[in-house]
């Protein structure tokens, strides 16, 4: 089959989000004063960040990565690594492990797409044994997280055109493609192909995918 199913990663795969990420990451740096700022100022900035995901999912994103700015190469891989083994996996939707399942034995190629950091996603879709993942990825200068992100930054239109320039690469047909997604911020991607597929989604999805007759999954 010359199609594939695209993957939004938080609140889509796993019940995880960029919060719960960076909130590992401040926990389990090594300096005990480094960690206790990095917890005040998430929990302190959480309001704000809220805020900011409703004027849009980059505008967030460019102002949240910021928080890793310091943290070390080293420490973002194997902290990356270690939260899958010992939190995200546990995290991950029963159900939609079993559709993961399905649709590869259907012939489907199984692609994850996310605005995460890309240090955690990898060890995911190894997991998982994808074909393909594209995920963000933070500038490193010196061994170290600026806090910047590098381009493209995967959200809302940048996710539907890494599924748009993926299919054209593959020669897929974009109407036999899926995706599934949970936000919002996610409509552009899920608009893309011929079978979008809204999971657990929040208020601006449910109302797009009623509007359009997507299927909805609650898991």
């Amino acid at each position: 089959m010359n199609a594939a199913a695209f993957y939004d990663v938080d609140g889509t795969l796993v019940s995880t989000n960029v919060v719960h990420n960076y909130a590992y990451y401040a926990m389990n740096v090594p300096s005990l004063t480094d960690k206790v700022t990095r917890t005040a100022s998430l929990l302190a900035s959480i309001p704000f960040y809220l805020v900011a995901d409703k004027i849009g999912r980059k505008f967030f994103n460019d102002l949240f990565y910021k928080n890793y700015a310091g943290i070390g190469e080293d420490r973002l891989y194997v902290l990356g690594q270690e939260m899958f083994d010992t939190w995200i996996r546990a995290k991950m939707y029963p159900d939609m492990l079993d559709l993961i399942r399905r649709s590869r034995a259907e012939g489907y190629q199984q692609v994850l797409l996310s605005g995460a950091l890309d240090v955690i996603v990898r060890p995911m879709a190894d997991f998982l044994g994808v074909d393909a993942w594209a995920a963000n990825r933070l500038e490193i200068v010196d061994g170290k997280a600026t806090g910047r992100l590098l381009p493209p930054v995967y959200a809302g239109p940048e996710k539907a055109n890494f599924v748009r320039t993926y299919a054209a690469k593959n020669g897929l047909d974009l109407s036999l493609c899926r995706a599934y997604a949970d936000s919002g911020s996610d409509i552009p991607m899920l608009s893309m192909v011929g079978r979008p597929v809204a999971v657990n989604p929040d208020t601006q999805l449910l109302s797009t995918a009623r509007a359009h007759d997507w299927p909805v999954l609650n898991v």
